[in-house]
């Protein structure tokens, strides 16, 4: 089982179920991890230069925190996948 890069309803985690490689939905999934980390790290760099901004008002920072919570979720997301699918493909495991 694959924990796919988006939430489903009520922000339950969304799993993919296929012994299919390359298939479409794998492949739908690789570019949108790909996207959100891309994505993260622009954002990281946004933040990089608000937080050395003098002027960066609360509200801003606010938006920050909360646009940076979201980064996170989703790079989470895509490590745990990632973490799972390395273990699962693991030639020295049992």
């Amino acid at each position: 089982m694959r924990l796919l890069p988006w939430s489903g309803p009520e922000g339950k985690p969304c799993y993919l179920s296929t012994d299919e490689i390359g298939g479409y939905m794998s492949r739908l999934a690789d570019n949108v991890e790909a996207v959100q980390l891309r994505m993260a790290a622009e954002l990281l760099e946004q933040a990089l230069d608000k937080l050395d901004d003098i002027n960066t008002g609360p509200e801003d920072l606010r938006l920050l925190a909360k646009e940076l919570t979201g980064a996170l979720r989703d790079v989470l997301r895509v490590a745990t996948s990632r973490a799972h699918l390395l273990a699962v493909n693991d030639p020295r495991r049992p």
